[in-house]
């Protein structure tokens, strides 16, 4: 052990007098060879773990060459503050200063960048992509996650520590030599050599002399995300998303631009104060407009139902599918719960920023089904299993409409309580409590019960399903589990007297684990839907539907014949040569489908992406397959209707023009 201990003490001591002529700046040459060597090692590591995908790509050495260039710029970052202060600090009077800083920041740097890395292969397993936004969203809520991660991926988590710990005593042993410098260079030698290195470094930023830096954009090199996503690293992929976070603004151009007057006319808005206001003519005309429910389903895409071509996990919903209007090509917007929740209950299209749910200008004065529904007479309310204020949900609604809220400290000995809240179980006896209490009210009532039993770590309670599949905590089981609690609470519903006059709508609000080697995986936007109830007759749509067409159609089901500024379709009364159209946020791609013929090739994909020409493709929903094909021959015009619908939401929120008319 001892001559071990020296071995290494004398590798490190070889180490440093290799890098000693760089003075002051030795640790900071020390942090970009050993980065650099750390970042490569792992990324070639990853891209063995998935070679299957990366050689699918034939790009396997520009992954590895251009992963490098992104190393670069990522330490080129981490060196700049300390490049800065190198000019004061780093003199002979303050070198003991600039000794202990400069050791920390390196200390610090190396770690956080082992600790990303650790954290890379669990995140990319449940997101089939490297630490992105999601990562630096989730750091608002630890209470939530650190349950998450503890109950469904305690190795993982210890893997993540064990590293880290690791890294620090690593890294302390690699900067010992650094603790007894001393002051070599003269301040002439310092000035002299500190423009040239600055130069240097900011050139290795930039990493590019053309017009913009570069960005993730540049390195996506392939058809598959999770792919150009292995060619960063998850420290520059978390960095990059915290910036993006901040400059939500300049989101609304990254596909390029369009005159006003041009996004309009594709889009059918209009020049006015509200360009998208409608009114509806309803397709029902009761005495009385009807309730409304709707659950949200968290994760439940078509893959878990069978008749959608997915796993047999979800009996009851198929049985129920023959009582009310069943959606067979409906499609998510996006890939998160908060991008469902603006679609099915704002009808607002989605944007390559955040969903409305978390942006300041949409907290206030922004359209809700809560909000035209309150206006109408209705109690509106928003139950769920967890904390409210997750994602934001509780500020948004409470300010567009929503009169009050149920979340876990209303849930009175609960039959679950798993890391995120009470069993959807809990959830749906709530809300069938609640909604009895309404209907004795007298009053109509919007409800909106949102669960949480399908996502990581899959809990739930015993006894309650044949499991699907061993070990017990698995997405197919949980799924299964909430689709029993569905069906419970349906046969509730029924025996119910609010039954009758109720429109129940049950859509998820995204698929679980979307990925994919296309540009936008459409097979995982695809997302099961279901609108029954007492006045709901059975019916099966076929066409092309976005989940942005859903409250459009609950709202005329109910007979709410009102103004609201939804650009979805009703299609509860939709003419025999209707042909359908959906749009999905992909990471920074966006997704145009419409079906221009009959059949099933005659649905016409664009992708438009940051920084690159559209592309163009056919999905077969049969086979749940994108082909890219070439432009066909009304391109500039598909690309055109697709730019246009990506434009229009940012405008509508940055004008803050989505809204009722007073």
């Amino acid at each position: 052990m001892i001559f071990r201990m020296r071995g290494e003490c004398r590798h490190v001591s070889r180490c440093w007098s290799a890098c000693q002529w760089a003075g002051p700046y030795t640790p900071l040459l020390v942090m970009l060879l050993s980065g650099l060597l750390l970042l490569s090692l792992t990324r070639l590591g990853l891209v063995v773990w998935k070679w299957e995908r990366v050689q699918a790509t034939g790009q396997q050495a520009q992954i590895l060459l251009q992963g490098i260039r992104v190393d670069v710029i990522q330490l080129g970052l981490i060196a700049l503050i300390p490049l800065l202060l190198s000019p004061v600090l780093a003199l002979k009077p303050l070198f003991s200063v600039w000794r202990r800083f400069v050791g920390m920041w390196v200390l610090i740097a190396l770690v956080w960048l082992v600790f990303m890395e650790a954290a890379t292969p669990g995140f990319i397993l449940e997101y089939d992509v490297r630490p992105n936004r999601i990562f630096v969203e989730y750091l608002k809520y630890p209470h939530e996650v650190f349950g998450m991660l503890w109950q469904g991926f305690k190795l993982e988590l210890f893997f993540g520590l064990a590293m880290t710990l690791l890294a620090v005593l690593a890294v302390w042993r690699l900067l010992a030599p650094w603790q007894q410098a001393q002051a070599t260079w003269s301040a002439g030698k310092l000035w002299l050599c500190w423009p040239l290195i600055m130069l240097c470094t900011l050139l290795a930023i930039r990493s590019t002399l053309g017009h913009r830096p570069a960005n993730p954009a540049l390195f996506a090199i392939t058809q598959d995300s999770m792919v150009n996503s292995l060619i960063l690293n998850s420290g520059y992929s978390v960095l990059y998303a915290a910036y993006s976070l901040g400059h939500e603004a300049k989101s609304s151009s990254m596909y390029g631009k369009l005159p006003r007057e041009e996004i309009f006319a594709l889009t059918g808005a209009k020049q006015a104060e509200i360009p998208t206001l409608t009114s509806l003519t309803p397709s029902n005309t009761p005495a009385q407009p009807y309730n409304l429910v709707i659950l949200l389903q968290e994760s439940l895409g078509a893959g878990f139902v069978e008749s959608l071509g997915g796993k047999p996990v979800t009996p009851n919903l198929e049985k129920l599918k023959a009582e009310g209007i069943w959606f067979t090509q409906l499609y998510a917007t996006g890939t998160r719960s908060v991008r469902g929740i603006e679609a099915v209950v704002t009808g607002f299209q989605p944007t390559p920023a955040d969903s409305t749910v978390k942006l300041d200008l949409s907290q206030k004065n922004f359209f809700t089904l809560a909000d035209l529904l309150s206006r109408c007479g209705y109690i509106t309310e928003f139950i769920y299993g967890g904390e409210s204020h997750f994602d934001n949900m509780r500020g948004f609604f409470m300010g567009n409409g929503f009169q009050q809220i149920i979340d876990q400290k209303d849930y009175e000995q609960p039959v679950f309580v798993g890391s995120w809240g009470a069993s959807d179980e809990d959830l749906l006896n709530k809300t069938h409590a609640q909604l009895l209490a309404h209907h004795a009210s007298g009053k109509p009532f919007f409800t909106l019960a949102f669960s949480s039993s399908n996502h990581a770590p899959f809990e739930f309670p015993d006894g309650r399903i044949s499991l699907y599949e061993q070990p017990k905590a698995t997405d197919n089981n949980a799924v299964k589990y909430a689709d029993y609690a569905i069906g419970e609470f349906i046969k509730q519903a029924k025996a119910s007297p609010y039954w009758q006059n109720t429109v129940f709508l049950i859509v998820a609000d995204h698929d679980i684990r979307v990925r994919g080697e296309s540009l936008v995986p459409i097979e995982h936007f695809h997302i099961p839907g279901l609108i029954l109830g007492g006045p709901v007759k059975p019916k099966t749509i076929d066409v092309i539907a976005s989940q942005l067409d859903l409250p459009v159609t609950v709202l005329s089901l109910m007979g709410i014949a009102a103004q609201h500024p939804m650009t979805g379709h009703d299609l509860s009364q939709i003419p025999a040569d209707y042909r359908g159209r959906a749009m999905m946020q992909y990471n920074a791609n966006y997704g145009w489908m419409e079906q221009i013929g009959d059949s099933a090739a005659d649905n016409h994909v664009v992708v438009l992406r940051e920084g690159k020409p559209p592309a163009f493709g056919q999905y077969d929903p049969k086979r749940k397959q994108l082909q890219t094909t070439p432009p066909p021959a009304d391109a500039p015009q598909l690309a055109n209707r697709a730019l246009a619908n990506a434009l229009l939401p940012a405008l509508l929120y940055k004008e803050q023009r989505y809204h009722l008319p007073e």
